[in-house]
């Protein structure tokens, strides 16, 4: 089995997994596609207590977890560094129940690549499920932790 996909659904895969190279990135991929994913969200007309932004995470992570898992099959990798589908439904997730505010969406970003790179218990975890669920479900986690504790301050702080 070669690293490029055999089929149209694995060269579809790819590019999801990918999201269309951002993770061939050179340095930091997974931030990289995690400013992309805050750029697309802010250019969208819902908020973050829009079904809508529910909608895009769910069903974010339904077709990040196939096609991430398809692509760590492909290359004989757990959670290959390409695959950064997972950090743009994380980010996304992040942004729930927050204003579309700038200093609220940077602190989505900052905490969520912090949760992301660091891994505190239970995210390691959740990582070590097995195909695409793991590849994903670590990132969303640490995006709805950041969500959660963000959205507290700011009930906190009015």
């Amino acid at each position: 089995m070669g690293v490029y996909p055999a089929t149209v659904l694995g060269f579809v895969a790819g590019l999801i997994a990918t999201v269309f190279g951002a993770g061939r990135a050179p340095i930091a991929p997974g931030t990289v596609a995690s400013a992309l994913a805050l750029l697309v969200y802010v250019l969208t007309p819902f908020d973050g207590s829009s079904a809508a932004l529910y909608a895009l995470v769910g069903g974010g992570f339904a077709v990040g977890a196939w096609a991430s898992g398809r692509l760590a099959a492909r290359l004989g990798e757990h959670d290959p560094k390409r695959a950064v589908a997972d950090e743009v439904v994380g980010l996304w997730a992040a942004c729930l129940w927050l204003p579309k505010e700038a200093w609220w969406l940077a602190g989505a970003f900052v905490l969520f690549r912090a949760l992301d790179v660091i891994k505190p218990w239970p995210l390691r975890s959740i990582e070590r499920l097995p195909g695409g669920l793991g590849v994903m479900a670590d990132d969303v986690a640490a995006g709805l932790i950041a969500a959660g504790l963000l959205a507290g301050l700011r009930a906190i702080i009015g």
